[in-house]
């Protein structure tokens, strides 16, 4: 079995983005989209990174300067540029700034999948040293590498529907409909109790402290891989 890897997706392309987090994080990968280079230092910090698909035609810095700044930063990261520039003079430039696999438009998702399995057999730490959560959602059991612990059904439910969410995130009103309840001051404090609770469980279950993240003004953030079955 292939390894799982956290992987960033840098796609202007909205509906090419969803689709593309969507199909690999089928795969079992956990996977955030993001729309722009400049996104890309918040989701840096919340993650270990072991690939990355970019793509060159980006808003504001371009996908060639931002391969080669992460090249130089971070060289242990994968990159694949999945990109509609089809010139060997493109590619070669493709390859010469850091790319690891150099995949042209329209690239069917079996193409991207066998193209990221192949990249994963050559990283030097693959994720599979740290392998994802799982949340046996029918049993209410989340299991990690310290063992397994029971979730109430809110719990449960919140956890799911932070793993559908894209990035991960919810809102504070999506976290407070979750709760069935509304935006007055006692269902915020509610979430914020509920928010704790999750958080110490996932830490029993073997995560490090900073497995949800405070979204200032916004929500929260689920900061670890969590699989669910």
């Amino acid at each position: 079995m292939a390894a799982l890897l956290n992987i960033i997706v840098v796609e202007d392309h909205d509906a090419l983005r969803e689709v593309t987090v969507t199909a690999l994080r089928g795969e079992g990968h956990h996977v955030i989209g993001i729309d722009c280079a400049e996104a890309l230092a918040e989701q840096l910090g919340v993650m270990p990174v072991d690939l990355m698909v970019v793509d060159l035609n980006l808003p504001g810095e371009d996908g060639i300067s931002l391969t080669r700044r992460i090249r130089q930063t971070q060289p242990d990261i994968g990159i694949i540029m999945l990109t509609a520039r089809d010139r060997l003079a493109e590619k070669m430039e493709g390859y010469q700034s850091g790319a690891d696999i150099y995949l042209t438009k329209p690239t069917s998702l079996d193409e991207l999948t066998a193209a990221i399995h192949a990249l994963a057999r050559r990283l030097k730490h693959p994720t599979q040293c740290a392998p994802a959560l799982q949340l046996d959602r029918s049993k209410l059991l989340l299991a990690g590498i310290q063992g397994e612990v029971s979730l109430a059904e809110l719990e449960a439910a919140m956890l799911c529907a932070f793993t559908r969410s894209p990035g991960q995130r919810l809102e504070n009103w999506q976290l407070i409909e979750l709760l069935g309840n509304s935006e007055g001051n006692c269902s915020k404090a509610r979430l914020e109790v509920l928010i704790f609770r999750l958080r110490k469980k996932l830490t029993q279950a073997g995560t490090g402290a900073q497995s949800i993240k405070v979204l200032r003004l916004l929500g929260y953030q689920l900061c670890v891989p969590v699989r669910v079955m």
